[in-house]
């Protein structure tokens, strides 16, 4: 009777464990099987020089186009993307400050890992990159003790991932401004075999 008794709290045991690891391998998984994830979707930016345009602010009349990824996007902010892959090379992120806030946001497949606003440029310029351990140690050891690197060094998570670019609008009139000035941002990949040089 004890054996019998015993049956129905063991299966339901061994159900709810097997439910619970079928629940947490599935909400593991949908990054990687999302063909239409953040990171999918940003990676037709690598063959760029400058941040693809995923959001740009209204000039005059003309409305602004929709975005089927993003979240519902601040209408005064203008919103760029650089994917990267660190297999090919540290990524550089150079951007010059003016008068509008800008934003750099690091993103990996796990999400935010790091972000930067315009208040760390030095002389007006802000330049971030995104490297591996491996490539931060290399660049770290080809630095000149008379002239350091003025670089922000940031150490991903892992070897594939995105920059966004924000910059925003005060203004209305400062619309067009905004779109120009995330456009102006440089993204580049560093030869791997080259230390990556200071920002001017």
């Amino acid at each position: 009777m004890r054996v019998v008794n015993l049956r129905l709290p063991y299966a339901t045991a061994c159900g709810l464990a097997l439910a619970g690891i079928v629940h947490v391998a599935t909400v593991l998984a949908i990054p990687l099987l999302s063909e239409s994830d953040a990171l999918t979707r940003a990676r037709t930016s690598e063959s760029l020089d400058h941040p693809q345009q995923i959001y740009t602010l209204a000039t005059g009349a003309e409305p602004a186009p929709a975005e089927a990824w993003l979240p519902i996007p601040d209408p005064a902010v203008a919103v760029g993307v650089c994917a990267y892959d660190l297999d090919d090379g540290p990524m550089r992120v150079s951007a010059r400050t003016g008068p509008m806030m800008l934003s750099l946001a690091v993103h990996g497949r796990r999400g935010a890992f790091y972000a930067v606003t315009d208040q760390a440029a030095v002389r007006g310029a802000l330049d971030l990159v995104v490297l591996t351990r491996a490539q931060y140690d290399a660049a770290l050891a080809g630095d000149d003790e008379n002239e350091p690197s003025r670089d922000v060094r940031i150490v991903a998570p892992g070897s594939q991932g995105f920059v966004v670019i924000r910059v925003i609008a005060g203004l209305p009139s400062e619309r067009a401004a905004a779109n120009a000035a995330v456009q102006a941002v440089s993204c580049t990949t560093d030869s791997p075999d080259e230390p990556e040089k200071g920002g001017g």
